[in-house]
């Protein structure tokens, strides 16, 4: 069963660039994580400096254990925490199976 991670980003205004800079360099290191299986960056329409981060992972404990107790985590955050105010709420969801 695959989990999806979501968080709502709210860069700083006006960082929105030095952050997809940041994240194109960060991107490796999620992707390189043991239980990724993939992830989308969406930034919104309406106020641009809002980006929805989903990422597929095999386990909830993949993100929650391996990922963010990984030193790689380390790098990912020096990268790209600091564009956050406020820092993110992730979530973690599950697909509704439907017996048809």
């Amino acid at each position: 069963m695959m989990i999806l991670e979501s968080a709502l980003l709210k860069v700083i205004p006006g960082q929105e660039s030095e952050f997809e800079s940041a994240f194109s360099r960060a991107k490796s290191i999620i992707c390189a994580s043991p239980g990724f299986d993939s992830f989308e960056l969406q930034r919104c329409l309406e106020n641009e400096n809002q980006y929805l981060l989903l990422v597929r992972w095999q386990k909830l404990t993949d993100h929650t254990e391996g990922f963010r107790g990984s030193s790689q985590y380390q790098e990912w955050k020096a990268l790209l925490h600091h564009f956050y105010d406020p820092f993110p709420t992730v979530l973690h969801f599950k697909q509704v199976a439907f017996n048809e």
